[in-house]
């Protein structure tokens, strides 16, 4: 079977997909990033085409970091920022 007959054979398939989409962060939004190094509660004070720069509502520190998020789901009435 040549390589392009597979191929074609291949691209025929369906399968099922999960799909991303980065996230389109704002100024002054309230995020919660639940795992991972960033986990925890932030607010975006900057959004730029490659970066996003959060602030720890505790702390106060900010960082910069390359547009890492996708969305997942909106949750209202959480406690905001979770202090416990």
């Amino acid at each position: 079977m040549s390589i392009s007959i597979f191929l074609k054979e291949k691209h025929m398939e369906k399968y099922k997909i999960t799909a991303f989409k980065p996230y389109p962060f704002y100024e002054g939004q309230k995020i919660h990033i639940d795992g991972g190094p960033r986990n925890g509660d932030w607010e975006v004070i900057g959004v730029t085409d490659h970066k996003v720069m959060l602030r720890c509502p505790v702390s106060f520190k900010k960082f910069k970091w390359d547009r890492f998020c996708y969305f997942v789901e909106d949750v209202s009435g959480v406690k905001w920022p979770d202090i416990d």
